[in-house]
């Protein structure tokens, strides 16, 4: 019998790569999407003849049309930024893949590969490399290692990656595809993923078999929770006084958010929110505390304090949210932890629950049936939500003592962020990353829908803001995001406003100047540090960078990038911008509002704390005292090491010491 010969496709391999990105879906709870929206990049030798060539065959067989569309960004790292923005804005179903060329265009890639995997947000990068076959090396920006002559830049993204692979020949291309594919779309792998790709490799052509391009759907599980977990965990839940919910990115990244409410609303069990998981519970609803830990609110902070019970949902437990461990302060304070990575779960020794947030929400609301807390618990998350949103309400619109020592056109940054929530639509995101904004937005926010909240504070990357932007309005053109910068991460990576014009996105960039790091000024000061070096100041004629503030004109700036730029000078010129913002076309480019803050009026503190250690021996009067303040800090972290209370070997639960009233 005569076996019929194998279709195959003479392409290239960097041709195979498009078009085999072109064929791939993701599919979750029956909806289908493409999984790539398409490829950022910026060519150089490496890949301009390789995936450049094969992006512009793409389009072209298209008929301009392409299935794979192309973007120039105008920074390495800004690109993967912007896909990793737009992944998150899409819930980990979608995302977009990043070229660059061999040297520094792909090592510049590595902050944003970083940033992904530590925010578990799958983007695909292709950094190119040097010749495989090595006719001329050292090629120009090679790294040469004398004692491996395989070692190229590119491993440097190994520890960054959550899948890592090089095609030195073409027969290795198609493992390297699928094994990037499922893990890009196995909630609990993401991250980067990174193939690089040999400049000569990419160029070289290859017979592959016709099935690698046929449309290919990877399904994106939601693995239900262990009964004898979700059983142990109800019983700590229906033992506990104080029980409350620490609801992070998981959250949302599994759409739970009708889950986490039913579970609230049925139980009383109040919600703390971590800054991905904010906006869990919107705005308003009575179980909901805000941001919790060192730039949480003191409602969910107080609670923290007392609670024998914390239910963690899809969080990684970072020093934030623990507030560096001392935010959890009961003797007997025992933690469950659903998430879908089993990495996590086991976190602070708690009673693992490993499954999809909603699937285990949905099952643990069940299993607690009949159960609420005790009303005089949920008559004190009433009290200490009225407190606190007092506080905000102050913070918004500061009294005549706090406005009359400001200079004449600076505000404060609570009145920035208060005017910006008050005066934009619900749908509307709000985007920051670092400095001091996203502490101030983590605890006077007000969130009032899934989607319209987006601080990255995985990595807390300068410069992150408006790369992301245009990720966020490439995954929905229905909202308008504002991306709220200060001056020191504008000045990190202003240059994709460019790349807002060149593909009319409409951005809005809320560009607030207080002449250095806001953030790490109050930071230094509270170390005894003195704000040391961290404003922008001429150099005096004594040496010291404390002489007149730069005459740096951020606006002007913006302007040569080809945005359009507002300057407001008072309140009433802010809510004028932004009416302006909103009335702006959706496809005007980019949208600046540039405005100044007065970096000494902070926002209303958080009662907590965040670790940071302190010069042990210093002449200096202000680090001593700073230092003694951190020494009584410390005493009260904790290692949160007491195991949780589960089931014995008989199936019925084991007891745990202390509170057995």
């Amino acid at each position: 019998m005569t076996t019929a010969p194998r279709a195959t496709v003479r392409l290239t391999v960097s041709q195979a790569t498009v078009r085999f990105l072109a064929a791939q879906w993701s599919e979750r709870d029956e909806q289908r999407s493409p999984l790539f929206a398409g490829v950022l990049g910026i060519f150089g030798h490496g890949n301009v003849a390789g995936i450049g060539q094969a992006l512009l065959e793409h389009e072209h067989e298209a008929d301009g049309r392409p299935g794979l569309p192309y973007i120039l960004a105008r920074n390495e790292q800004a690109m993967v930024h912007t896909a990793v923005a737009y992944a998150r804005q899409k819930d980990r179903l979608q995302t977009w893949a990043c070229t660059a060329s061999i040297g520094p265009g792909s090592t510049n890639m590595l902050t944003g590969a970083a940033l992904a995997t530590i925010n578990r947000l799958p983007v695909l990068l292709l950094p190119s490399d040097t010749f495989a076959t090595r006719p001329s090396a050292p090629v120009l920006q090679e790294l040469e290692h004398p004692c491996a002559a395989d070692i190229s830049v590119n491993d440097a993204f190994r520890p960054l990656s959550r899948f890592f692979d090089r095609v030195n020949r073409p027969e290795q291309l198609p493992p390297a595809l699928l094994g990037a594919m499922r893990v890009l779309t196995d909630p609990a792998e993401a991250g980067a993923v990174t193939i690089a790709l040999p400049q000569d490799v990419q160029a070289e052509a290859y017979d592959w078999p016709a099935e690698l391009f046929h449309d290919r759907t990877w399904h994106v599980a939601r693995p239900p929770a262990e009964a004898s977990r979700l059983a142990a965990a109800a019983d700590l839940v229906r033992r506990a006084r104080r029980p409350l919910i620490v609801a992070g990115g998981g959250v949302h990244h599994s759409e739970a958010e009708a889950a986490l409410t039913a579970l609230a609303e049925r139980t009383g069990i109040p919600v703390g929110e971590t800054q991905a998981g904010k906006g869990s519970l919107l705005h308003g609803h009575p179980r909901q505390m805000g941001g919790i830990g060192s730039t949480g609110t003191t409602a969910a902070n107080a609670l923290a304090r007392d609670a024998d019970l914390v239910i963690g949902v899809g969080t990684r437990w970072t020093d934030f949210t623990t507030a560096s461990r001392t935010a959890f302060q009961h003797e007997d304070v025992r933690f469950v932890n659903i998430n879908i990575t089993g990495f996590d779960a086991g976190k602070h020794a708690g009673l693992p629950v490993v499954a999809d947030a909603r699937e285990a929400l949905t099952a643990l609301t069940g299993a607690l049936d009949g159960y609420r807390v005790d009303p005089a618990y949920e008559k004190r998350q009433a009290e200490l939500w009225h407190s606190w949103n007092e506080q905000v309400e102050a913070a918004y619109d500061p009294p005549p003592e706090v406005t009359g020592r400001l200079a004449d056109g600076v505000l404060t940054q609570a009145t920035v962020l208060g005017c910006v929530n008050e005066l934009t639509d619900p749908r509307d995101v709000v985007l920051c990353a670092a400095g001091s904004m996203p502490g101030d937005l983590h605890k006077l926010w007000r969130v009032r829908d899934r989607k319209a909240y987006h601080v990255e504070y995985g990595y807390s990357c300068m410069g992150y803001e408006i790369p992301a932007a245009l990720g966020i309005r490439l995954a929905d053109d229905t909202r308008d995001v504002f991306a709220m910068v200060g001056d020191g991460g504008y000045l990190m990576m202003p240059t994709e406003l460019a790349t807002a014009v060149q593909e009319h996105l409409k951005v809005v960039v809320v560009l607030v100047q207080n002449n250095g790091f806001h953030s790490i000024g109050s930071l230094s000061e509270s170390l005894g540090s003195q704000r040391f070096g961290t404003r922008y100041r001429y150099r005096s004629a004594g040496g010291r960078l404390d002489g007149p503030d730069l005459p740096t004109d951020l606006a002007g700036n913006a302007r040569s990038l080809g945005a359009h730029v507002v300057e407001a000078r008072s309140r009433a010129g802010l809510a004028e911008a932004l009416a302006q913002a909103k009335a702006w076309p959706a496809d005007g480019g980019p949208f600046v509002i540039h405005v100044r803050t007065d970096p000494h009026v902070p926002a209303p503190g958080s009662d907590s704390w965040w670790d940071v250690p302190v010069a042990a021996v210093s002449r200096l009067g202000t680090t001593q005292d700073a230092h003694a303040a951190y020494t009584g800090h410390k005493k009260a972290q904790r290692p949160l090491l007491a195991p949780a209370a589960g089931r014995g070997s008989d199936g019925a639960p084991t007891e745990r010491p202390g509170n057995q009233s």
